[in-house]
């Protein structure tokens, strides 16, 4: 039987977030982008997922304009798109022409890796790589202002707002979590202090572009080097963390997990992106498993087969537990997802090719 997602497939506005259904294309690192400029077949692949009906895309991690943003990382990433320089920006012009042309809309995950990058890759082999211990007071204004800059040119540029990688141990998550920030100044210290910088980055965003310009908000509680890390252990410590990048300017929360449907403390099977909608007031984002039998690290290891898993979707989201539904590895082998969802067709068989692959 047919899962009913007529919900899903519903205009929705969030904020001032006009889009055409509640589907989300999760970022995904491509590769794709030599020298970091995005080309006619980049292009082409986002423009398919939004000629197939996805609302939303937030595209790849794009480096920001500091040398220390983007490099060879835990998962082997090169040829990172950037979102400075004039042939990038011509680049993400074309692409967010085509998105818009197929009626969808389209913001970019500005993205810098921390300490997840390795030192001595390119672009900028000579830059050190960035973590909250080692930052001076200068280098953390150059990186809010790198960020500045590059959602300066994603308005200019076309974007629908901005998406900002706080999850995963990146960066701006670097500075969140206490395994990777123990200052004892104003950028570290207990949880509160703990989010001063993610603060002060958003709110520089916020007043660059406007009150009416959307900031996306990744958060996550697991790392790339340890996926049972958590930022906060109950409700009111998720809440103490959450509360000052809501008022700081973030309008959705990208909460991503492993599998979206884990509860997230014990005593309810309420999921993250359930409880992050509700302490903050904000709408919410969910991602993890949704289409696959496995989630994402163990598709690389183990077995995966393509499954209808809508029915526990349409669950959560008809009681309030999020408000937009994104997929990552289900768009990157099957365009046509969101269409096929619609009518129950079958989807495209799990392809582990994929990830090398443009198309």
């Amino acid at each position: 039987m047919t899962t009913d997602i007529s919900a899903l497939l519903a205009p929705v506005t969030l904020g001032s977030l006009s889009l055409r259904n509640h589907f989300a294309m999760s970022p995904m690192t491509r590769n794709f982008s030599p020298g970091g400029v995005p080309g006619a077949n980049v292009a082409g692949y986002y423009q398919r997922r939004a000629m197939a009906n996805v609302g939303l895309i937030i595209t790849e991690g794009v480096g920001v304009d500091h040398p220390s943003a983007i490099g060879h990382g835990t998962m082997g990433e090169e040829n990172i798109p950037a979102l400075h320089g004039g042939a990038a920006l011509a680049g993400w012009c074309q692409v967010v022409a085509g998105v818009h042309a197929a009626g969808g809309k389209i913001v970019p995950q500005l993205w810098h890796m921390g300490a997840l990058r390795k030192a001595g890759t390119p672009p900028h082999p000579a830059a050190p790589s960035m973590d909250p211990m080692m930052m001076t007071e200068s280098d953390i204004a150059d990186i809010i202002a790198a960020f500045v800059r590059s959602a300066i040119n994603a308005k200019a540029a076309g974007f629908d707002g901005v998406a900002l990688h706080g999850g995963h141990g990146y960066l701006i998550d670097a500075f969140l979590w206490h395994d990777t920030n123990r200052r004892d100044d104003q950028w570290g210290g207990d949880a509160l202090r703990r989010t001063h910088f993610a603060v002060a980055l958003i709110a520089a965003i916020r007043a660059a572009v406007g009150p009416d310009f959307p900031i996306i908000q990744r958060f996550s509680q697991w790392k790339l080097q340890d996926y049972d890390a958590r930022l906060a252990d109950s409700p009111a410590a998720l809440a103490a963390i959450l509360a000052p990048l809501s008022a700081a300017g973030v309008d959705i929360f990208d909460v991503s997990t492993r599998i979206f449907s884990t509860p997230a403390f014990a005593g309810s099977d309420r999921g993250l992106a359930g409880w992050v909608r509700d302490l903050t007031g904000k709408p919410t984002m969910t991602v993890g498993g949704i289409g696959f039998s496995t989630e994402l690290a163990a598709s690389f290891a183990e077995p995966t087969e393509a499954i209808d898993n809508l029915d526990a979707v349409m669950r959560r989201f008809e009681r309030g537990e999020f408000d937009l539904v994104a997929l990552g590895r289900a768009l990157l082998m099957d365009p046509a997802w969101v269409q096929k969802a619609a009518i129950g067709a079958p989807f495209a068989p799990f392809d582990r090719s994929a990830y090398a692959r443009l198309d």
